[in-house]
C-alpha cells in the first residue's frame, strides 16, 4: 500500500539539487510555541541562526537547534556543501498527535492532561550557486554590447537555474 502525503508536507523527490533537509517528528512542544521561534529564523543564513537560537529564551529553541545541526551535517556530509553558504529556505511546523494522561483528583475523579507534539521540517539551500550566478552577470556587464546581450539572454534562460529570483520560500 502506498503512503499518501499531505499537501503541506515536504516531498523529498521535489527537491532541487542544492537543497537538503532534516525533519523531526513528535517533538514534545506545541506547534504555536515552535512557530514563534521558527518565524524568527526563516530566510536567514545558517551562522546567523545559530547565534539567534542560542540567545533566545524559549524552550523550543533547543530541538530546533538540534534539527538545524542535523540539516547542516546532512548538507556537508551528503552533498559536500560549505556551511557558510547555507540559508534556511523553508521551515514547516505541523501539529502532531496529542498525548493524553489522566491525573487522579479528589473524591475519585480524574483530570485530563493534554501534551501536544509537533513535526518540524527544515530545508537548507546552498547559495554558492547564486553567488556564482551574480558574479557571471557582473562579468558579462563589462563585455561589448552585442556579446553582452547574447550572453545575458543565454545565462538568464539556461544557466540561471529554476529559482526565478527567489532564494527562500515563505513556508
Amino acid at each position: 500500500m502506498v503512503k499518501q502525503r499531505k499537501k503541506n508536507e515536504v516531498d523529498p523527490s521535489k527537491k532541487t539539487k542544492n537543497e537538503v533537509y532534516a525533519s523531526g517528528q513528535y517533538i514534545p512542544i506545541s506547534d504555536d510555541k515552535a512557530r514563534r521561534v521558527i518565524d524568527q529564523i526563516r530566510g536567514r543564513s545558517y551562522e546567523a541562526v545559530l547565534f539567534i537560537l542560542e540567545l533566545m529564551p524559549y524552550r523550543a529553541c533547543y530541538p530546533i537547534l538540534k534539527l538545524l545541526y542535523s540539516a547542516a551535517a546532512n548538507a556537508s556530509h551528503n552533498k559536500g556543501f560549505n556551511k557558510a553558504d547555507l540559508i534556511i529556505s523553508k521551515v514547516e511546523v505541523s501539529k502532531g498527535t496529542t498525548m493524553k494522561k489522566l491525573k487522579p483528583r479528589a473524591r475519585g475523579r480524574s483530570y485530563l492532561i493534554k501534551r501536544s507534539t509537533c513535526h518540524i521540517t527544515i530545508v537548507l539551500k546552498d547559495i554558492s550557486h547564486f553567488k556564482e550566478y551574480k558574479e557571471r552577470i557582473h562579468f558579462l556587464e563589462n563585455l561589448p554590447e552585442d556579446a553582452r546581450e547574447r550572453n545575458l539572454f543565454r545565462l538568464k534562460h539556461n544557466g540561471g537555474g529554476n529559482h526565478n529570483g527567489v532564494i527562500w520560500d515563505k513556508k
